[in-house]
């Protein structure tokens, strides 16, 4: 996917959070400083045909959502059982649930286990929003000295360091840089 098209792509997904909607053809052009809505009809279709935008019969877009809406029925305890009613609370998509900033976040899948201990295992696949401040403590994907980890973000000995959460590996200081590519904000697990 070209920039321009991931930038466009990126504007619409932020409209569309903040207003619930698709923004019109005129919107657009202004959004995307278009001079012409033909411009902006000839980018539709690229993102229609890439899968990005859904077109109905009667031509309305849509965001093409990666899970479809679910019902949300009740809550459950995880300690003593008690009785359960169920009913419709809402619905909800796991777009929406684990996703806050979908235009600076992507996807990874997890390899190794290095992050063990704080629940991350092999085959897990991470969310990681590329524009969120690093805190010390969050998980990162860190790029130090030339190779990506997945490791706490800590500060030893007043040195900012990568930490496992597994004590069969080190601690990593780096040696000449260190870059912080995002942090972690959800972690998605298929049982079986």
């Amino acid at each position: 996917m070209s920039m321009k098209i991931e930038e466009a792509l990126n504007k619409i997904r932020k409209f569309h959070r903040r207003y619930r909607r698709i923004p019109s053809y005129q919107e657009m052009c202004k959004l995307l400083d278009y001079s012409s809505k033909q411009g902006v009809a000839r980018l539709v279709e690229k993102l229609v045909k890439s899968g990005f935008l859904e077109k109905d019969n009667k031509g309305r877009l849509s965001l093409k959502r990666t899970f479809l809406p679910l019902p949300l029925l009740s809550t459950i305890k995880a300690g003593y059982p008690e009785p359960a009613e169920e009913q419709l609370i809402d619905t909800m998509t796991f777009d929406d649930y684990l996703v806050d900033n979908p235009e600076d976040s992507y996807l990874l899948k997890v390899t190794g286990d290095s992050m063990i201990n704080a629940n991350i295992q092999e085959n897990d696949v991470v969310i990681v929003d590329k524009k969120k401040r690093p805190r010390e403590g969050d998980v990162v994907v860190g790029f130090i000295d030339n190779e990506f980890t997945l490791k706490y973000l800590q500060k030893k000995n007043g040195k900012i360091c990568l930490v496992p959460a597994n004590p069969k590996y080190p601690t990593i200081y780096p040696k000449n840089s260190l870059t912080i590519e995002g942090v972690v904000v959800s972690i998605i697990r298929k049982y079986r």
